[in-house]
């Protein structure tokens, strides 16, 4: 096996990773959760987004702290970065 094919394998296998419902809908706080999980668990949206940052949502442009709004990826309008 060489190593550009490890480093593909690698790659894979941390794009279909992503947080369980369970522990995203647990009572455990966003600091408990590793950076990661957390990011996941927003992108599902299952946990609120935090601060001022706005994104075009439609026709509008809306501030995203405090809702709970999918990323791209799950169906969502937000995209994968934020």
């Amino acid at each position: 096996m060489k190593v550009s094919e490890i480093d593909i394998e690698e790659d894979l296998e941390l794009d279909e990773w992503k947080a369980s419902r369970s522990l995203c809908k647990s009572g455990k706080p966003n600091h408990a959760l590793g950076a990661s999980a957390l990011a996941s668990c927003k992108s599902q949206g299952y946990r609120r987004r935090a601060g001022k940052k706005s994104h075009k949502i439609g026709k509008k442009r809306i501030t995203v702290g405090g809702k709970k709004i999918k990323g791209k990826k799950y169906g969502g309008p937000l995209p994968d970065y934020s």
